[in-house]
C-alpha cells in the first residue's frame, strides 16, 4: 500500500501540529514536514489543505513582507483550531492503541 493512502488520513492533523509549534508559511510548512520524513509531500497537497483549513477556521493566515521577495501568508492555530488537533491526537492514540492490539505488537520498523 502506497504511503500516500495511509498518509491522507492524518496529514490534516500533522499539518495543524506544525502549524501548533510555530507561524509558518506554506512552502516552509513543505520543508519541514520533509524534515519529519515526509518526503512525497508537495505543494499540490498542501496548499489546498491550508485553504481547506482556513476556510474551515482552524487556521488564519496573515500576509507579511518578505525580506526575500513577493509577501508571504503565514499561518497560525486558532482556538477551534486548537480543540480540533487536541481530539486529533486524542483519536489518533485510540487508533494506534487499536491496531497494535490487532497485530499483537508484531510488526515494527525491524521486521
Amino acid at each position: 500500500m502506497a504511503e500516500t493512502q495511509l498518509l491522507k488520513g492524518v496529514l490534516e492533523g500533522c499539518v495543524l501540529e506544525v502549524i501548533a509549534q510555530e507561524e509558518i508559511y506554506g512552502y516552509e510548512l513543505i520543508q519541514r514536514l520533509k524534515q519529519y520524513g515526509f518526503s512525497t509531500i508537495i505543494g499540490g497537497t498542501i496548499y489546498p489543505l491550508l485553504q481547506k483549513l482556513e476556510k474551515r477556521g482552524l487556521i488564519a493566515g496573515v500576509m507579511r513582507a518578505s525580506p526575500d521577495g513577493p509577501d508571504r501568508k503565514y499561518f497560525q492555530l486558532t482556538e477551534d483550531g486548537r480543540v480540533y488537533l487536541k481530539d486529533f491526537w486524542q483519536q489518533w492514540t485510540e487508533l494506534v492503541d487499536k491496531v497494535s492490539q490487532v497485530n499483537g505488537g508484531k510488526y515494527n520498523e525491524n521486521t
